[in-house]
């Protein structure tokens, strides 16, 4: 049981933990969740001991191991393999010295601690969390420095699941994985036999893998059953109730306070009063709950163009005279939201590179609209900015005609206000920096964005506020993302970039995370065989929808220009004697737009139950 009690400790000054305290039971599995800067981190490192407590006591059952994933990603020459069986240390050190023991007794206590700690089958449960994290069997003999710091990242990560501590801390796990891997990840920490304390703002994450959120805000610690949309709805409970309390109180200090002042210079007042400045001193103020500001995304709005705006027939892509994509036949619309699936390694980041001209195509043919603007974020341009130069003048370097007010609206208008404009790129936070970069992929407006991992270092607040800004933005989105959540709201199209090619997935993202989790199992055919009815393909239903959204399109026209009508057929002067023919006129374009809106309504309704029927199939 990790029990914290009564902690206090400030960083520069600034107090992150003031009292706060908290119980965590053994072999739960907890989400620790708050906003960007309020010491979710910092806590990690107190329950570690890497830093000192001004007050208060973090403590956990005798010899219980705590484990998380180490700052230095592993780049020696050895083994992905053998870093990982390392980890466990106890194992390593009887292994070696079973090699070189001569006494029989101490031969003999050797083998049988090996037993208990099933130490013949740890080669194959570290080749399988190796296989889970996206590590295949010719990949798990190389050395860790034959891979990207990213990639060594994810052995750090099997290392720490493989040694299985009693406390297994994780801090922000999914930022170097990809959707694979987090989907594994989050079966595998239901399994997992001890406590777990993850950092996290994936909201799929802290809904599948955890069963208690602790929350950090406003320097206390609040521990809630359930996983992330039961904390979400009982703390809207628990503050609706503050924010009444509050109010209520108000009135009733109001209401005291409005005695004190009628009746405080009256003798015949002045011990009710008195009595009642006693009560207001006594009264200890309920606080109504402060908002943080809201985040924001807004993206500029592009022009309409005729579709398709990207095409291609029978094209190819790849690097020197290596094909890494072929035979690929696509199409895009303004008003298409595609997600890319697949395996890192098929060809996700190159297909992304090919449509936004970033790469040729090497065979085949490619066209796209005149003047069409494309719009590209991926993680390493966080990564790319200036570090000695301030959001401002990055943007000035885009915008060198606009004036400050301007380009200070542009920042505000992604979240980042006056102090972060003026503030050097090294000192701002990582979802500060993401922001950044997202404002300056979109400033052009263009007709197509195209967003690889973007929500890495985003806070939930902020990862919502940016499935907001997808949904309003009237161009079209390419999506990459291990964001379950963010997929599911923002995209309506899937792609599957695999074997090669990218031809579109016919199921939804529910049915692709069941065959990912499924791909170990030996049967699953009968799961291919289950639908009878022969479900519309993702283009129909994409054509239902288009239908849908022009439908409304027109009735919300129609009924603009009812109103402008009534408007005008409301003027009582357009019933004056001189006005008599034009009345006629105006009362038959009345009657043409409401025939024809009510003919709208019917075809919307018809093409939204068409929808409906093609989507429950």
């Amino acid at each position: 049981m990790l029990r914290i009690k009564d902690i206090t400790y400030a960083v520069e000054g600034r107090p992150l933990f003031e009292g706060a305290s908290a119980t965590i039971p053994n072999g739960h599995k907890v989400g620790l969740v708050g906003r960007n800067g309020t010491g979710k981190t910092t806590l990690f490192r107190l329950i570690y001991g890497e830093l000192v407590l001004e007050s208060g006591d973090i403590s956990l059952p005798n010899r219980a191991r705590i484990g998380g994933i180490s700052q230095e990603a592993p780049s020696s020459n050895v083994s992905l393999i053998n870093t990982v069986l390392a980890a466990d240390t106890e194992r390593a050190s009887l292994m070696a010295e079973s090699e070189t023991a001569t006494d029989p007794h101490r031969i003999a206590d050797i083998q049988t601690r090996l037993v208990d700690i099933d130490a013949w089958s740890a080669e194959a449960r570290a080749a399988s969390i190796l296989k889970g994290l996206g590590f295949d069997t010719e990949a798990q003999q190389r050395p860790c420095s034959d891979f990207s710091g990213g990639w060594r990242m994810r052995v750090a990560l099997a290392a720490v699941l493989f040694s299985e501590p009693d406390l297994l801390l994780l801090d922000e796990p999914t930022n170097y994985l990809d959707l694979e891997g987090a989907l594994w990840l989050e079966a595998y920490l239901v399994k997992y036999p001890h406590t777990v304390v993850i950092i996290s703002h994936d909201r799929e994450l802290l809904n599948r893998s955890v069963n208690g959120i602790l929350h950090v805000e406003e320097r206390n610690l609040t521990y809630y059953s359930g996983n992330y949309d039961q904390f979400a709805r009982q703390r809207a409970a628990n503050r609706a109730v503050q924010a009444a309390a509050a109010k209520k109180q108000d009135l009733r200090r109001a209401h005291l306070q409005g005695f004190v002042d009628r009746f405080k210079a009256k003798a015949s007042k002045a011990k009710q009063a008195q009595s009642r400045v006693k009560m207001l001193e006594k009264m200890e103020t309920i606080r109504a709950p402060e908002d943080a500001a809201r985040t924001v995304f807004t993206f500029p709005e592009p022009e309409e163009m005729s579709p398709p705006i990207i095409a291609t027939e029978g094209a190819s892509v790849g690097y020197g005279d290596k094909v890494i994509l072929s035979k690929m036949d696509l199409r895009i619309d303004q008003d298409d939201r595609i997600a890319l699936l697949g395996k890192n390694g098929e060809g996700k980041s190159t297909l992304a590179k090919m449509l936004s001209a970033r790469l040729e195509v090497m065979s085949g043919k490619m066209t796209q609209s005149n003047k069409l603007r494309i719009g590209f974020f991926a993680q390493h341009q966080v990564d790319e900015l200036f570090i000695d130069e301030t959001p401002l003048m990055h943007l000035q370097r885009e915008r060198p005609g606009e004036g400050q007010a301007r380009l200070r609206a542009r920042l505000a208008g992604f979240g980042l206000g006056a102090d972060q404009a003026d503030t050097e790129v090294g000192r701002l936070s990582g979802g500060q920096k993401a922001r950044l970069s997202l404002l300056l992929a979109t400033i052009d407006a263009p007709h197509m964005l195209i967003l690889d991992e973007p929500t890495n270092h985003l806070d939930i607040e902020s990862r919502e506020a940016l499935v907001e800004a997808l949904t309003a933005y009237s161009g079209a989105v390419i999506l990459v993302s291990h964001d379950m959540h963010l997929l599911s709201l923002v995209a309506d199209r899937l792609w599957l970039v695999s074997k090669g090619t990218v031809t579109p997935y016919e199921g939804d993202l529910a049915s692709y995370r069941d065959l990912l989790l499924a791909r170990d199992k030996p049967a699953a055919k009968p799961a291919a065989q289950k639908p009878k009815v022969k479900r519309p393909t993702r283009d129909a239903i994409l054509a239902l929808r288009s239908d849908a959204r022009k439908s409304e399109q027109r009735v919300a026209k129609l009924t603009q220009m009812k109103e402008k009508l009534d408007t005008k057929l409301g003027d009582p002067e357009m019933y004056e004697p001189e006005n008599k023919d034009q009345a006629k006129v105006w009362q038959g374009k009345h009657a043409e737009v409401m025939t024809a809106l009510g003919r709208a309504e019917i075809m919307w309704m018809k093409a939204l139950e068409k929808l409906e029927k093609a989507e429950a199939q």
